[in-house]
């Protein structure tokens, strides 16, 4: 428990950062339940609308690298309350839009640029930056694990709200929730003022410039794999937050099971973003990673291909969630590792990047192949045999890494 005991001066900063978290990505997980009353409203496609989710990720994971260098600069809590604006303007032009222009600029454009600004690459390295080395895995856990309840209040609420109210007032209800992100990007801010009184060495040096930092990256083979592998996982995890509402109403399921769904994902988010904050302080992080894309492939197969029930989907759900965010810690701990601290939200950013181009490949791939087929099966084919790939080779990086900056081997204790 020693380790820990220096926790208790930073916990503001800490709570800020998960506050933060939770409700940029809880808002955004739950999108999905907006698409059939938007699609229907609007008189716009589901390819149309999973367009604007899809323009979303690639914004965030263009301008992540260079929101991680311009962290620096400017510092975290200028970027983070920036972020925050943004998305509630997002917010905003989403719930008042008349045509489609408007969803692509809010959900799309503008909330892309946010979440940048207050996403897992963004919040997770503030926490890296309070805390000592031994306690930074598990405290990357507890901040992802917070991050995660966001959906849990969020899907529930929207979805309440729309089927009450009308999607407007869901997303009216979204507003109001978004607004607790200032406080909590003020609060998260306070690492500027820790990390000045509280220097810590970077792996590449405090002189080190971004363009030495990325040409260090681009050089580190097993980082390169990794970022490629985050590809697929952008595009499994978005394929399955923005077209499974679109799926239980295809089978015929009730409206509400879809927010359960995505409610139970957002709980057991918790659960699997502890384990594997845990486990990556033990454990090879790149390895647990691929452990993480086979798992994922294994659960989606065997839910795509039966009929959904409320049972199996909530399992599913379960499942899911714990696979889910456990990535976060993981890939944060292993920048850190391999570059230090100084540009990690930048280095973290470029294979954030990937993650979005596979995000993007999911949300609007997916919409795409629906619109073509009338069906989600190539879509959720696909899925499975990338991340069975994706993961295997991840393992063999994991196992094979030169020990430098690695966690120990996977099946035993570093």
């Amino acid at each position: 428990m020693s380790r820990f005991a220096s926790l208790r001066p930073v916990l503001p900063i800490l709570l800020g950062a998960s506050v933060l978290l939770s409700v940029s990505m809880g808002l955004r997980q739950s999108f999905g339940i907006f698409m059939p009353p938007i699609t229907q409203d609007l008189h716009v496609t589901v390819a149309q609308f999973t367009l604007a989710i899809a323009v979303q990720n690639l914004m965030w994971g263009i301008l992540q690298p260079l929101a991680g260098a311009l962290v620096v600069k400017v510092g975290y809590r200028s970027l983070m309350l920036t972020g925050a604006i943004l998305y509630m303007v997002g917010l905003v032009l989403m719930a008042t839009a008349q045509g489609m222009l408007p969803i692509v600029l809010g959900a799309g454009v503008l909330i892309g640029a946010a979440m940048a600004c207050t996403g897992t690459a963004i919040t997770l390295s503030v926490s890296t930056r309070v805390v000592s080395p031994q306690a930074r895995s598990m405290a990357l856990g507890v901040v992802s694990a917070a991050g995660s309840l966001g959906s849990l209040v969020a899907a529930p609420l929207g979805q309440w709200l729309l089927q009450g109210h009308g999607w407007r007032m869901g997303m009216l209800g979204f507003i109001v929730l978004g607004l607790l992100m200032l406080p909590a990007a003020w609060k998260a801010g306070g690492v500027d003022r820790y990390a000045a009184d509280n220097p810590r060495p970077a792996a590449l040096g405090d002189d080190s410039t971004a363009r030495q930092a990325l040409a260090q990256a681009f050089r580190n083979v097993p980082f390169l794999i990794t970022a490629c592998a985050f590809f697929v996982c952008g595009m499994q995890l978005l394929f399955l937050s923005t077209h499974l509402p679109a799926y239980l109403e295809l089978c015929g399921m009730d409206p509400m099971l879809s927010a359960q769904a995505l409610g139970v994902i957002g709980g057991f988010n918790v659960l699997g973003s502890l384990f594997f904050g845990w486990a990556g302080g033990r454990w090879n992080k790149l390895a647990l990673l691929g452990l993480i894309y086979v798992l994922r492939s294994i659960v989606v197969a065997w839910y795509f291909m039966h009929d959904p029930t409320a049972s199996s989907t909530l399992v599913f759900a379960a499942l899911m969630g714990f696979l889910w965010l456990g990535v976060s810690p993981l890939i944060a701990g292993a920048v850190a590792e391999m570059f230090g601290l100084r540009w990690q939200p930048m280095i973290q950013g470029v294979a954030f990047f990937c993650h979005q181009i596979g995000s993007f490949a999911g949300a609007f791939g997916g919409g795409l192949i629906y619109d073509a087929l009338g069906n989600y099966n190539l879509a959720w084919q696909l899925a499975v045999l990338v991340g069975a790939i994706a993961g295997v080779v991840q393992i063999l990086t994991g196992l094979l890494r030169p020990s430098s900056g690695a966690s120990g081997p996977l099946l035993k204790p570093a």
